[in-house]
């Protein structure tokens, strides 16, 4: 604490960021209870021959929030891996990345550094359809490559290692930067694939459409079956809940041990206050008793008994024995408030 009871620059910084970082964790766990309400509460659908008459049951012909599970199927044309043979798919994302090291000149290690150099992701429209068949009902899905959870299955993934001779070793050991090499991969979303897709079910003219919903829910096209997909989302819940905990346990410990502080300083004031009032009501006291002559050898504190005490380290020679005695702890000089070490008896001749 400096003077006067404010806590320091560093205190301060230290709540300030502590209640930022709280405030931040706060909002992400707000944001991602939001999002697990909303996807609990969506609307289970079946794909089966009902589902035109619920839509045209529903207000607009639309169900705002829906969850709908189907395979994926082909509207006209398959994508082709271009490295799988009889690989067919409907979203297929092409991706080089460089490995290489890069030289931390503070911690001198050499760290993994990973950039993508080149991406290119290629669609075609798809519907979901019964698992089982027989139906004859589609759901046609819109924006796939807007879904917050699209699940493409890597297909092929290769290394290549980069080339480097003696000379580029050297340069490389200069420039602080070794290239590793380039990876590729091929990933894609396969025609056959189970999907659990969550978003704006809408029945457009005869067209029974999945899309990315307008109320600022998150849009999902997920391998996964929708209880594990929950499940995920409540788990992601939980973790930020607790980190937001953590840390707002530690900023009101940071609170706490600042107003303590604060409030021993103002104790501390009050009491010496106190005290020097009490020292200037004696000495009216005395002034008034004795003429107007203060004696001079007496105690700083009850001004009845003489000086006996040196106070060590300070040196203030200022009250008897009884009055250090009753002093508080820590004891404190009553002239200079320096903790007194210890005390030696004075004797007068």
């Amino acid at each position: 604490m400096e003077g006067g009871g404010r806590p320091s620059a560093a205190q301060a910084v230290l709540l300030a960021a502590s209640t930022a970082i709280t405030a931040l964790l706060y909002s992400v766990y707000r944001q991602k209870a939001r999002v697990a309400r909303g996807l609990e509460g969506a609307r289970k659908v079946r794909l089966d021959g009902d589902l035109r008459a619920v839509l045209l049951e529903a207000p607009g012909r639309c169900v705002p929030y829906a969850v709908i599970e189907g395979v994926v199927q082909s509207v006209k044309e398959t994508l082709s891996s271009q490295f799988v043979e009889n690989c067919k798919g409907v979203v297929q994302r092409l991706t080089l990345q460089e490995h290489k090291m890069v030289w931390n000149r503070t911690t001198h290690l050499w760290n993994d550094y990973e950039k993508i150099i080149h991406q290119r992701t290629n669609t075609t429209p798809f519907d979901l359809v019964p698992a089982e068949g027989g139906a004859g009902i589609t759901v046609r899905v819109m924006k796939p490559l807007d879904a917050a959870e699209l699940s493409l299955e890597t297909v092929y993934e290769k290394f290549h290692p980069s080339v480097q001779s003696f000379t580029d070793v050297i340069g490389h050991y200069i420039s602080g930067e070794r290239p590793k090499g380039i990876q590729e991969t091929e990933q894609m979303l396969k025609v056959g694939t189970a999907l659990t897709g969550v978003g704006e079910l809408v029945l457009d003219n005869t067209t029974i459409k999945l899309q990315p919903p307008k109320q600022g829910m998150p849009y999902y096209l997920s391998s996964l079956d929708f209880e594990s997909l929950l499940q995920k989302q409540e788990s992601s819940v939980r973790f930020w809940k607790i980190l937001t905990v953590v840390f707002g346990f530690a900023t009101c410990a940071v609170l706490f041990f600042l107003l303590r502080k604060q409030y021993r300083h103002h104790r501390e004031r009050q009491h010496l206050r106190q005290m020097q009032e009490e020292f200037r009501q004696a000495q009216e006291r005395l002034m008034n008793a004795e003429g107007g002559e203060v004696l001079k050898n007496a105690c700083v504190v009850c001004l009845n008994s003489t000086k006996s005490c040196v106070f060590l380290e300070c040196g203030h020679v200022c009250s008897c024995h009884e009055c250090y005695q009753a002093l508080p702890e820590p004891k404190k000089c009553p002239i200079c408030r320096q903790g007194i070490t210890r005390m030696v008896p004075l004797y007068n001749s």
